[in-house]
């Protein structure tokens, strides 16, 4: 009897059938990849609404360059709205329709005219600056006070810029000279452009002339020239996150974040 229930327990731990094993071996792998897929699915997804979200909505940006301050700070992280003045579409020319114009002294970001003798590497890197000129407007400065159709701007914009050389004078100046008026009510070009004295100049259909509120710590339209509407990006709408760009402290950007500024909004 004993020997009769040990083959009768041996015989019941062997399989059913060989055909039943080898269904549950194929559907145990079909699982696996189903779960494999529906993984990579979802990475894929994620990815794409992420790239979607980047080209036409919102994207961030980090301030390098003291050329705005006191708007925006070395080490303020942005983001910046792009859907306000159309969404570029990438590897093209085309952009789409926003729901606002450039305004002058918006803060917008942009691709930069080809800046080939400032920066070889990166002749057309991506900047932030304050739109000063819209098309059809005439610009003119003397001695550092800054005119927009003969009227002068009182906004505050520069004031805080420490003083640097009022009479620089750069071959990269020498573009003005195509836009530049020689007769006008505000008095002729002067023969050279210098960093304080230049126009009056005309900004032609679909260009902007942007500069940096520290106008003597920015190169700006002033050296590579006027922008193409095509080129503007965005405009930033508030800082996210901020740590002392000039910090003396290791690892900064957890030692020294500027709480103050976290969601700030730009204006």
């Amino acid at each position: 009897m004993a020997s009769t229930r040990k083959k009768k327990t041996k015989a019941s731990a062997k399989p059913i059938s060989t055909v039943a094993a080898v269904r549950e071996g194929k559907t145990g792998g079909s699982r696996r990849r189903a779960t494999f897929w529906e993984n990579v699915k979802g990475i894929l997804g994620a990815v794409l609404l992420f790239l979607f979200l980047r080209t036409f909505l919102v994207e961030a940006y980090r301030i390098p360059s003291p050329s705005m301050v006191p708007a925006l700070l070395v080490g303020d992280w942005l983001f910046v709205n792009k859907l306000v003045y159309g969404p570029h579409i990438p590897f093209t020319n085309i952009n789409l329709p926003g729901y606002s114009d450039p305004r002058r002294f918006d803060i917008a970001v942009f691709v930069s005219p080809e800046q080939k003798d400032l920066l070889p590497d990166d002749p057309t890197p991506t900047l932030v600056k304050r739109i000063i000129g819209l098309p059809g407007d005439t610009l003119h400065m003397r001695n550092a006070r800054l005119f927009v159709n003969g009227v002068e701007q009182t906004q505050g914009y520069g004031d805080q810029s420490p003083v640097g050389d009022p009479n620089e004078v750069s071959f990269l100046f020498d573009w003005q000279k195509q836009y530049s008026l020689k007769d006008s009510r505000m008095g002729p070009a002067p023969e050279q452009p210098t960093h304080d004295n230049w126009g009056p100049l005309v900004i032609p259909p679909k260009y902007y002339f942007m500069m940096g509120d520290n106008r003597y710590q920015s190169k700006d339209s002033r050296y590579w020239g006027i922008v193409p509407r095509e080129n503007v990006r965005g405009r930033p709408m508030f800082v996210y996150y901020s740590w002392n760009g000039d910090s003396d402290r290791p690892l900064p950007g957890i030692t020294d974040i500027r709480w103050g500024r976290l969601f700030h909004r730009i204006k």
